[in-house]
């Protein structure tokens, strides 16, 4: 009898973790920077999404994409693994007014059974997918003339983003034993862009919107333990010593308790080609 070979883990994937962002779910909203208004109106505008349309938000987090599109959507379902994610989702939801569908579930569990759509988005959450299996999974459920969006934020190189790198430095000396953050940022990580140009939604584009806003230092905090690499589950007992770093290292960046940041909204689309 042949010995089969072991199949070896595809690079360009990585492992899914339950629960890895159960801690992180805690300080998602308060350390996260939302998605700028202007953006989605903008998503809403180039994707035709109407009131009729069926919108699914792939790895919702705490529901700021689904509650950001409830009003352009005839309805919304929102999709994530972690079930601590979905209870603030439920709650946000609630608190705003929109009726939203919640389910318990990842980009594996995408099946027929929750219908077509007409506008698949993921906001930050796409790199702890099988990307292409997940595009592939996706064709069978967005309807013709319909497309992926891939959310996303980041602040850019500008003077008012000094404390970036700062910032930047001290998570990741606390992230550096984190398997799943180096393989996403080792040299053969293949970007989104790449995955989309051979995959069913092949046509893409890029949009963003920038914005100057103003935070308090504390917030950096949470956005540092929002981080599945540096939340309190991950880090343990140097979560206390993370936080102390950051007080410390973006005290000078700080007037009055706050710090100024720009922050750039995108959103690449990606529609089937045209024919």
């Amino acid at each position: 009898m042949t010995a089969q070979t072991p199949t070896r883990p595809d690079p360009a994937v990585i492992p899914f973790e339950k629960r890895r962002f159960r801690a992180a779910a805690l300080h998602y909203l308060d350390g996260r920077p939302a998605y700028a208004a202007g953006l989605i109106d903008r998503l809403v505008q180039l994707t035709k999404l109407g009131a009729d349309g069926r919108v699914l938000d792939l790895g919702c987090g705490p529901g700021q994409l689904a509650i950001a599109l409830a009003p352009h959507a005839g309805e919304v379902v929102a999709v994530d693994p972690e079930p601590e994610m979905l209870r603030i989702a439920a709650e946000n939801a609630a608190a705003a007014g929109r009726r939203i569908r919640f389910v318990e579930g990842s980009s594996a569990d995408l099946g027929p059974e929750l219908g077509r759509f007409h506008l698949a988005v993921m906001g930050r959450s796409f790199h702890w997918m099988d990307r292409p299996r997940t595009l592939e999974r996706l064709d069978g459920l967005i309807e013709p003339g319909g497309a992926v969006a891939l959310l996303r934020t980041r602040n850019p190189d500008l003077p008012e983003n000094a404390w970036s790198p700062v910032f930047d430095e001290v998570v990741e000396r606390y992230a550096a034993d984190d398997p799943a953050r180096r393989q996403r940022k080792s040299p053969g990580w293949l970007r989104h862009e790449a995955i989309l140009l051979t995959s069913p939604f092949s046509h893409v584009e890029f949009i963003a919107v920038l914005e100057r806003r103003q935070r308090p230092l504390e917030r950096f905090i949470d956005r540092a333990l929002s981080l599945s690499s540096t939340s309190a589950a991950k880090i343990g007992d140097r979560t206390a010593d993370l936080a102390a770093e950051l007080r410390t290292a973006l005290a000078p960046f700080a007037v009055d308790g706050m710090i100024d940041e720009v922050v750039e909204s995108g959103a690449t689309i990606a529609w089937r080609p045209a024919g």
